[in-house]
């Protein structure tokens, strides 16, 4: 499930908000480390319209799978995260499960380019393929991934992959699986412009 943080002000969870600094350079991005987990699960927490997952469950993205996720931060502050994998059986697919970019982190473009991070390097070098899931009102990651689908000069499809009645039992909205690709791997380093 993919959701684009709009603001984060009241927690999801009825907690105290993550604080929110002015950040005073451009956002850097890199690999995750163990020692993120507790900062990202934080964030997913206080991001509207995300899933919350357990801290467990973040602490072994930022380390099993650190290889295919990222974070963007500026002055020690997390500014934006994407988790993603390669799934059993396509090893040319990179499978986007949650981006999220604090109010700090607005207006940079950061969500692509935490996406092209994770694609260009050496161990994406197989990448052809983008999939995700998104629900049919998340305007903001149809926006995103369509905006990617262009920069990539890429194929966009999308279909059912979990149902309201079938498979979340109506406590969730369908979930619609998104492909993009085919892609050359050259044309990744568009998605930073």
């Amino acid at each position: 499930m993919v959701g684009l943080l709009n603001e984060i002000g009241a927690s999801k969870a009825g907690g105290a908000p993550l604080p929110i600094k002015a950040t005073r350079g451009p956002a850097s991005i890199r690999k995750p480390h163990k020692g993120d987990g507790v900062r990202v699960w934080q964030m997913i927490r206080q991001t509207p319209g995300l899933d919350d997952n357990s801290l467990y469950c973040n602490l072994l993205q930022c380390s099993h799978f650190a290889s295919t996720c990222a974070i963007a931060e500026s002055d020690d502050q997390i500014l934006g995260w994407m988790s993603g994998y390669i799934p059993p059986h396509q090893q040319s697919t990179l499978f986007v499960w949650q981006i999220c970019v604090s109010v700090a982190g607005q207006r940079q473009g950061l969500a692509r380019k935490l996406i092209a991070d994770v694609l260009t390097r050496q161990a994406s070098s197989q990448i052809k393929h983008i999939e995700c899931t998104i629900t049919e009102s998340n305007a903001a990651s149809w926006a995103l991934f369509r905006s990617i689908a262009r920069k990539l000069d890429a194929p966009i499809a999308q279909r059912i992959h979990f149902a309201r009645d079938s498979h979340f039992e109506h406590l969730h909205d369908s979930e619609f699986a998104v492909t993009i690709g085919p892609f050359h791997r050259e044309s990744a380093a568009r998605l930073t412009a």
